[in-house]
């Protein structure tokens, strides 16, 4: 039966690349935006976001925007809404991220090279709260990034997505520097649909399955409740090759796991998302709203392998003195302790179980010339009452990091027109809403050093909740000045509210173990438990005040003005501003630009989290911990309490009909001044790490580096945006072709080494200059297929996080082609892969020059890959319409 279905999905897998193949010698391919040239048959698109007017259509809009329809999103073959959209915005970047912590759990996404807190999610309009995981390793970009968790979104419970791509800090407040995504629900009160999905990678692995639904109705005669759900569950994935030191332990006698170390995507378990929209027409001109969500998943994925003679602090690679204290570790600014560790031979760590004063009688055990503990030394160590963790764990262990996410949010509001008083003629919108998201942390297999033989092997290490409360007041109304219509004029208010919450983890994952006076490391090894004195609330409030216009001077003239102004109760006030325009120069050509200021505040979070990551460093796994920024060590170090990045950023494009093709270009360039980021990890000195021990920071000698969030560099993105889109008949049915293509370049104007230049270098080469996507859909009577190309200029690999390990990658295409039958009017089956013809993405091919073998921590591809490293992904749906 094995056999059969090996032979069944390698045949479909080869009927859709050649299906794909044959396609694409006759298209262009497509994006998000398209805009009806052919009135009588198609809708034209309209966005409600980016005007305080009534809704536009993209092609009067005085900013760049694109409009993803739920339909074609349907479309991407994918079940995460970040591949969904990396595929229809070329300014839109996502990585998978193996090994990286946090990010795991949360992949950080990028618009216009961006950081992923630096573009504003809204949905249905509304704020959307922010995730409580911070990217702690985020690939440079990403580094502390905060930003919304956008995967929670099903595709079945869209209507559209609106992606402006343009600053809007002035309309919307902090966040929205490189554009705004607005995430449309649908609001049908009938009909519905059910899907089941089920895919796997060409390797084997990865099996996906979901199940969506999606269904409206009626909510009393003049309302609708309209109700989406979408369960899912992927396996994890592994791209990876054995260690060498790995392979010698194995080869040695050692009961290694090959691999030892994984580098690919998590484990995804009982991912479950529920959606609803709610609305009802109260009559005389007024609607109430609600909408929101629960969303709950379990992810797990791998960390980095701990080798059992390697790693400070839990097995060796301490040189002791005579009195057995430790001489010197990796990471100490000591030449004399360096020189006095190049000489020595490395000795296994070891401790005594009746205490440090017994330690002397402990048997030196030395490493040998094989990478193996002394045999005899270490079979002397239970006899002497002693304890080195090569006893209980000989073949090292590679501890797997996950969590528990789970995301909720409520809006109510009530819109509608007042019809008498003093407000006659405006219309309001007033809302309030909620929202939450808590990750709750584990890490498998992995232990407290210090627990010695007692130690578990599994810890919870405790949670973070972000917690999100806003009130809005919208008015807007229009006024006769005897232009050349009427001018759109809105104002409001709104109020926030953020707080940060720490909760500690168990007891063992947190706790100094009786050996931790002799070297041995503190907490849940990988990621330590947050302990009771990191526990608490941190809490910011900050209030806005807004006024808006659009202003029709003639029928070819059409400006905007923004301002806004916001006061923070930690840092502040700011005022921002935007100016727009658009001038039709033809009944077919157009002319648009603004100009704005903005910021982004840092969060709550930022200005107050700590935390201990376990993280390679020049090649060598480390501690190192993330401090407040305001701590005394990291003022010491250069820190300084947090303030908001400040951006301005110009726009300048035109629009374009011709017959039947639509085409926009835009030109952007965005400054940001004091970017919020994680500062490079530095090198603690003893003297820091006597600063450390007097602020009472546990386990400071098992640290080798610190890092805090810090205002430290600027930063110029320059960029091009080109659309085209076409809509015909062919082949007796409808097609649309498009075409997408973004170049975006970002240069570091300044930092010091508080930033450092391997990080400069991240953020401004690890991400391809020049992406393009290509487009065409087909619909029939009986079928329908989508086939995209997609295209990745060259871009820095990067392994391990480590600039010895750097290269300059390879562009690259993909092609994704999805084909569906219509079996009945209600049953539609769905066959379609990504990345079909299986592009790999770049080897890891590290100079000789390094001396570093390839496969030095077990990966095959560099990680910073556009397109991700797994390969070509197949799969089968099945969809009931009604």
């Amino acid at each position: 039966m094995k056999n059969n279905l090996t032979l069944l999905s390698r045949s479909v897998r080869i009927g859709l690349a050649a299906s794909a193949a044959a396609s694409l010698t006759l298209a262009l391919p497509a994006v998000a935006q398209e805009e009806d040239t052919k009135k009588a048959t198609m809708v034209e698109k309209i966005a409600i976001v980016g005007s305080r007017a009534a809704p536009r259509s993209i092609g009067d809009s005085p900013v760049p925007i694109d409009i993803i329809g739920g339909d074609e999103l349907s479309k991407g073959g994918n079940t995460d809404m970040l591949e969904l959209l990396k595929g229809t915005v070329p300014s839109l970047n996502v990585h998978t991220n193996p090994i990286s912590d946090a990010a795991t759990l949360v992949r950080p996404a990028n618009l216009r090279g961006l950081s992923a807190d630096s573009t504003l999610v809204l949905l249905n309009g509304k704020r959307r709260h922010r995730s409580s995981v911070i990217a702690f390793l985020g690939g440079g970009i990403n580094d502390g990034a905060q930003g919304p968790d956008i995967s929670v979104i099903p595709s079945v419970a869209l209507k559209q997505v609106e992606v402006l791509r343009d600053g809007a800090a002035a309309q919307y407040g902090s966040d929205a520097i490189a554009g705004v995504m607005n995430f449309v629900l649908k609001d049908s009160s009938e009909g519905g649909s059910l899907s089941l999905r089920h895919g796997s990678y060409y390797e084997g692995d990865g099996d996906t399955t979901q199940l969506s639904g999606n269904v409206g109705l009626p909510f009393t005669s003049d309302g609708f409740a309209n109700l989406s759900f979408q369960y899912k569950n992927a396996d994890a994935t592994s791209r990876s090759v054995q260690r060498p030191d790995a392979a010698a332990f194995a080869a040695a006698g050692l009961d290694v796991e090959d691999p030892a170390q994984i580098w690919g995507s998590p484990e995804i378990n009982d991912d479950i998302s529920l959606f609803g929209n709610v609305g009802l027409d109260l009559g005389d001109d007024k609607e109430f709203y609600m909408f929101g969500n629960y969303s709950e998943r379990d992810v797990r994925g791998g960390f980095y392998y701990r080798n059992p003679t390697t790693r400070p602090g839990v097995y060796g690679g301490i040189v002791r003195n005579v009195d057995g204290t430790p001489m010197y570790r990796p990471g100490d600014d000591d030449p004399t302790g360096q020189a006095a560790w190049d000489a020595a031979t490395p000795t296994i760590l070891v401790g005594s179980l009746d205490g440090l004063a017994q330690q002397l009688n402990c048997p030196v055990v030395e490493i040998g010339a094989n990478g193996l503990p002394d045999p005899t030394a270490l079979g002397q160590l239970s006899a002497a009452n002693c304890f080195a963790h090569n006893l209980n764990i000989p073949e090292g262990f590679t501890p797997n990091f996950g969590g528990n996410i789970t995301d909720t949010s409520l809006t109510i509001g009530t819109k509608g027109e007042i019809k008498e008083g003093f407000a006659e003629g405006w219309f309001y919108d007033v809302s309030g809403s909620v929202g939450r998201n808590e990750s709750q942390y584990f890490i498998y297999n992995t232990l407290n050093s210090s627990l010695g033989p007692d130690t578990p092997r599994d810890f919870s290490p405790g949670k973070y909740i972000q917690l999100e409360k806003s009130f809005n007041l919208d008015m807007v109304k229009q006024f006769d000045f005897d232009l050349y219509s009427e001018v759109n004029i809105a104002g409001g208010l709104e109020w926030r509210e953020e707080s940060f919450e720490v909760i500690a983890g168990d007891v063992a994952s947190f706790e100094n173990g009786p050996l931790f006076d002799q070297g041995f490391s503190v907490g849940s090894n990988g990621f330590p438990g947050f302990k009771p004195s990191d526990q608490g609330i941190s809490t910011r409030r900050n209030y806005a005040l807004y006024f808006d216009t659009e202003i029709p001077f003639t029928e070819a003239f059409l400006m905007g003005v923004a301002v806004r102004y916001e006061d923070y109760d930690s840092f502040g006030s700011t005022t921002n501003f935007k100016l727009s325009g658009q001038f039709h120069a033809t009944d077919d050509l157009s002319f648009r630009s603004s100009y704005s200021t903005g910021f982004r505040a840092p969060t709550v979070g930022q200005a107050n989290v700590s935390n201990v990551q376990t993280n390679l460093s020049s090649g060598v796994l480390v501690d190192s911990a993330l401090l407040p920024p305001t701590n005394p060590i990291s003022v010491e170090l250069g820190g300084t309490e947090l303030t908001p990045e400040e951006s301005k950023s110009f726009t300048l494009g035109a629009v374009y009909t011709l017959g039947d093709v639509f085409i926009t270009l835009d030109y952007y360039n965005i400054q940001v001044e004091d970017r919020i980021s994680q500062s490079e990890k530095i090198v603690l000195t003893e003297a820091n790490k006597a600063t450390l021990k007097a602020a009472g920071v546990p386990n400071v000698d098992g640290l080798a580096q610190v890092s805090f969030f810090t205002n430290d560099f600027d930063t110029t993105t320059t960029g091009i945006d080109v659309v085209a889109n076409y809509a015909t008949e062919l082949m007796g049915g409808n097609s649309t072709f498009s075409l997408a293509y973004n170049w975006n370049e970002t240069e570091v104007d300044r930092f010091s080494a508080i930033t450092g230049d391997f990080k400069v270098k991240r953020i401004e080469e690890d991400l391809p200059n020049h992406r393009a996507t290509a487009t065409w859909a087909q619909s029939m009577d009986e079928y329908s297929f989508f086939t995209r190309l997609n295209y990745y200029g060259e871009y820095q690999g990067v392994h391990v996080d480590y600039d010895a390990t750097a290269i300059t990658a390879s562009a690259a295409v993909t092609v994704d082609f999805e084909f569906s039958y219509f079996l009945t009017e209600d049953f539609t089956l769905t066959a379609g892969a990504q990345n079909i013809f299986d592009q790999d993405a770049e080897r890891i091919n590290i100079p000789s020059s390094q001396g570093i073998p390839n496969n030095n921590w077990g990966g095959v591809y560099y990680e910073t890959s556009p397109f991700g490293f797994n390969g070509g992904f197949y799969y089968l749906q099945a969809t009931y319409s009604f």
